[in-house]
């Protein structure tokens, strides 16, 4: 196994779990609303991808790193402690940023199985893994949040 892979796989798995908890998090937060409707479905299925990840990690025998993963959820913790124009509740910022670090990270996640499938050469190693499924998966998951994404951001910073 390629060291530089190992090391690349346990980075993403410890952005995934960070984008996990975010979500779980912004999912809670927004309950009882359309938008918290949208980040349950997108929180669970998060969840689900990052399941799918580990389980490609354990095919190719790659060991994950605990210290990684812990430190993203605690990064991700540590990040609610930011200031979002309200001393101690939930803000339109809040809303909008939690959604727009989610679709980045979306983002990342297509291109991420963009990557195992074509630069790591994953396809042909791990045949039952269907990444273009994955890849459409992402790419639902993005739908799902982005007009949710946009009201938000003009409610937050066109004072809408």
């Amino acid at each position: 196994m390629n060291d530089y892979l190992r090391i690349y796989l346990n980075d993403q798995l410890a952005l995934g779990t960070a984008w996990r908890e975010l979500a779980r998090r912004s999912t809670k937060a927004n309950q009882g609303s359309d938008v918290g409707t949208a980040l349950g479905k997108v929180a669970t299925a998060i969840a689900e991808d990052v399941a799918t990840f580990r389980a490609i990690m354990r095919s190719l025998g790659v060991p994950e790193n605990p210290v990684k993963s812990g430190a993203a959820v605690l990064g991700e913790r540590l990040g609610r402690l930011k200031l979002n124009g309200k001393l101690r509740s939930y803000s339109m910022l809040s809303r909008f940023e939690e959604l727009e670090f989610l679709t980045m990270g979306i983002d990342g996640k297509k291109q991420l199985w963009g990557t195992l499938r074509d630069l790591a050469g994953l396809a042909e190693r791990l045949p039952d893994v269907d990444f273009d499924h994955l890849i459409a998966r992402a790419q639902q998951q993005r739908d799902e949040l982005e007009p949710f994404r946009v009201r938000a951001g003009q409610a937050a910073l066109a004072g809408a």
